[in-house]
């Protein structure tokens, strides 16, 4: 099972930008579907975006399109969500997920999951 560390979180103002890394362990990296989700307290684990294996299709939840960018590059084992333009609302802990099933394009349902790393947007 791939295991998943976050990285890039922290305090910014409204407006401003941040980029979120996600690093995967072992091989066959190009194999999984990448994705982030973002959990605010007391509330459910919600989709934000996700990138094919390949890289070649990407998918946003309405409320980030335009904003946020989903990347990845195989060769370093690595996936990020470059966030412009954020607002207080984006204020969440921010999860990367994979999955070696095309099914999550779909389902959203990843079965791989970092530890989270902490977004704060300030007003």
């Amino acid at each position: 099972q791939v295991q998943l560390v976050e990285s890039g979180g922290g305090l910014v103002q409204a407006g401003g930008s941040l980029r979120l890394s996600c690093a995967a362990s072992g091989r066959s990296f190009s194999n999984y579907v990448m994705g982030w989700f973002r959990q605010v307290p007391g509330k459910e684990r919600v989709f934000v975006a996700l990138i094919t294996k390949g890289g070649d299709k990407t998918y946003y939840t309405d409320s980030v399109k335009g904003r946020f960018t989903i990347s990845r590059d195989n060769a370093k084992n690595t996936v990020n969500l470059q966030m412009n333009g954020l607002k207080p609302e984006d204020t969440a802990v921010y999860y990367c997920a994979a999955d070696l099933s095309n099914s999550v394009l779909i389902t959203r349902r990843f079965t791989s999951w970092g530890q989270g790393t902490q977004v704060t947007v300030s007003s």
